[in-house]
């Protein structure tokens, strides 16, 4: 096997990777508020990172209450949501297109979330999965390890979905996007606090290129 026919397969997942970040980026992450919560969002992401390997339970806790919350309210509340100018994509394309979660997917994920801690309650062994929960301490736990999860489960079945319906390529370029987010958020969204503390509301993208921030 030559080296271009092992370089080949590297490369073009290299550029499914790119592609879907600057994807990412471009159709979801314009407003500067957004783009700073997504900032304190990684950094939460990234102390789950490490949490996790210490105490399941706490590490979704951060993970959903801390980071999720940040990062979806940026969606939610701030992204614009009318024609987009700047790709010259209307909202309802760019939802059509989205790779991942779009906004009509996070609302399930969310209610499923939400729906959670009923679950716990009402069938304090989950279905046999945990030790019963005798007090509010064991209550957490059990909810936290169930939220952690369901994170996982969330993350796992749409890249299987993608590898299924569309290839296996895009399935784990996603799936390595979706890991690596967190340390790529804070690389590019770093600065944006300070462009909205100079009254820049909006990216022009004029500094990004093949999805890349030139520094």
């Amino acid at each position: 096997m030559t080296t271009n026919s092992v370089e080949m397969p590297r490369k073009s997942f290299l550029a499914t990777l790119e592609e879907q970040r600057w994807d990412d980026h471009r159709y979801y992450h314009q407003c500067r508020i957004n783009q700073t919560l997504h900032f304190v969002s990684a950094l939460c992401f990234l102390a789950a990172y490490v949490i996790v390997w210490f105490s399941p339970a706490l590490a979704a806790y951060v993970g959903w209450l801390l980071s999720m919350a940040t990062r979806q309210s940026g969606h939610f509340f701030f992204e614009p949501r009318g024609y987009d100018t700047l790709n010259q994509a209307t909202f309802e394309h760019k939802e059509a297109v989205k790779v991942g979660y779009n906004l009509q997917r996070k609302v399930v994920l969310i209610g499923a979330w939400a729906a959670t801690p009923i679950l716990v309650w009402a069938s304090p062994a989950v279905f046999g999965l945990f030790q019963p929960w005798t007090d509010a301490w064991s209550f957490l736990d059990n909810l936290g390890v169930l939220w952690l999860a369901l994170g996982i489960a969330a993350v796992l079945a749409r890249t299987l979905w993608l590898c299924v319906r569309r290839d296996l390529r895009t399935g784990l370029a996603w799936l390595t996007k979706i890991l690596t987010d967190p340390f790529h958020d804070v690389r590019i969204y770093w600065r944006a606090p300070l462009h909205l503390l100079r009254g820049e509301r909006y990216d022009p993208l004029t500094d990004w290129k093949h999805g890349a921030a030139r520094g």
